[in-house]
């Protein structure tokens, strides 16, 4: 069979018997021969028993846990043809979900595809044998793959790790089981401040007592000089979230600090802030093109996370205002503001809905609204409280191409016309993509 399209997950899709097949780790244009390991009514999922003519955009894989790591979706492709399966899956969910006639204005591709994370979160295990495991899930599936060296992530990264294993074996750190619920340590975080060198410690665990907690710190110290701080998330509820709401900080002050777009931020371990620091800079910039500022303008920013948005933007408006529904990532904005003399902002914690009606209560009327919702996309009160709003412009900013098309469709049934789009590769060689667009009011 021949590999015709890509899905959004990043499998391969060829037909068989007028029926989809979805094979992962192939490349349109692969000719293969697959071996069907699920049989649904509407569709089957193959694997690869062989490929009989390999598609021009096959390259030589350089991950030794490729495919069975599940952080990567596109390694065995190349990056040009990466960044045209992802402006198609855009412009395909314009059209087949938004029912939208929008073109693409430009794909910016990122000029680095690896080590380009500023952030990662490994989950902890026992192997079937009983040893240490510490790695990425593999996909669809919650088996660590066992790696301490991502190339994604900066190499530091992997040397921290196989330090933070040695202090679990010395230690007896007990690791946590998902099933019983029984076990201290869940994920190892880490976050890395590109401009400033800064790097972040986090340990997720059940409960702040930890076993040898100055060896961890003295060990991490000697392992690398640019750690400003090491904490514990606590969390202790049997779920899949990976962080809870309790940090403890066991060494600096619980943050480190970063440069975006010429502003200090500040970012604990429940801060939003974007993994591809590069990029996201060049996505604010696009995003403050499109808001069009001339400096009269009052800017609501939605789901303003650390301020990082709006905060790029303040100096183009008369009054920011930032929502944002996570306490941490609140007081973290305004100290950001603080660290940059940002004088004319309001920021209030509550989620989107909440906020929007407030405002609209205190009759305020924002001229332009910048939205970066999470994957999920805004929910359809949000859109029309927005849109009850009246700004002149929406500036949209998403990570989730089929989200962003069922929003803009409903803006579009509420008077705003979507008139450009930019594709942003923030997450090279996975399936995730961001997006930003301008919506304007027809009736100006």
């Amino acid at each position: 069979m021949k590999i015709q399209s890509i899905s959004s997950e990043g499998s391969g899709v060829a037909r068989f018997d007028g029926q989809a097949v979805f094979v992962a780790n192939t490349a349109v244009g692969d000719d293969i021969i697959a071996h069907i390991i699920k049989a649904k009514p509407k569709y089957a999922v193959g694997i690869i028993k062989k490929i009989i003519k390999p598609s021009k955009d096959r390259i030589e894989c350089d991950c030794g846990v490729f495919p069975r790591c599940g952080g990567c979706a596109y390694r065995h492709i190349s990056y040009e043809s990466e960044l045209e399966e992802k402006k198609r899956r855009v412009q395909d969910a314009f059209d087949r979900i938004g029912k939208l006639n929008i073109g693409i204005d430009e794909t910016v591709g990122a000029e680095k595809t690896d080590r380009y994370r500023n952030k990662a979160q490994y989950p902890v295990g026992l192997s079937q044998n009983g040893d240490l495991v510490i790695g990425f899930y593999s996909p669809r599936s919650h088996r660590i793959c066992d790696g301490t060296d991502c190339r994604l992530q900066p190499e530091e990264f992997g040397s921290l790790l196989r330090r933070i294993k040695m202090w679990v074996l010395t230690s007896r750190v007990s690791i946590y089981d998902e099933q019983s619920g029984k076990g201290l340590l869940r994920h190892i975080y880490i976050r890395k401040a590109e401009a400033t060198g800064e790097i972040m410690v986090c340990l997720v665990v059940t409960s702040a007592g930890v076993p040898n907690r100055e060896r961890l710190v003295e060990g991490l110290l000697e392992e690398n000089k640019n750690i400003k701080t090491v904490l514990l998330n606590v969390n202790a509820k049997k779920t899949n979230t990976v962080l809870g709401d309790e940090c403890v900080c066991l060494y600096g002050d619980g943050y480190i600090t970063d440069v975006l777009c010429g502003k200090k931020i500040r970012i604990s371990p429940l801060s939003f802030y974007q993994v591809n620091r590069s990029q996201a800079q060049k996505l604010y910039e696009k995003a403050r093109k499109y808001a069009d500022l001339t400096g009269s303008e009052t800017l609501l920013d939605l789901y303003c996370g650390a301020g990082t948005i709006g905060l790029s933007m303040s100096d183009g408006v008369r009054r920011l205002i930032g929502v944002e529904v996570v306490p941490q990532a609140i007081e973290d904005a305004k100290i950001n503001a603080e660290l940059n003399g940002v004088k004319n902002v309001r920021f209030i914690c509550d989620d989107a809905k909440g906020a929007a009606k407030t405002l609209l209560q205190e009759g305020i009327s924002p001229d332009v609204i910048v939205l970066d919702p999470p994957r999920k996309g805004c929910d359809r009160e949000v859109v029309e409280t927005v849109a009850g709003m009246k700004p002149e412009r929406v500036v949209y900013v998403s990570c989730d191409p089929a989200t962003l098309a069922r929003d803009c469709a409903v803006f579009s049934q509420l008077g705003y016309e979507v008139k450009k789009a930019a594709v942003f590769d923030l997450f090279p060689r996975t399936v995730h993509v961001e997006t930003v667009v301008l919506l304007s009011r027809a009736d100006i």
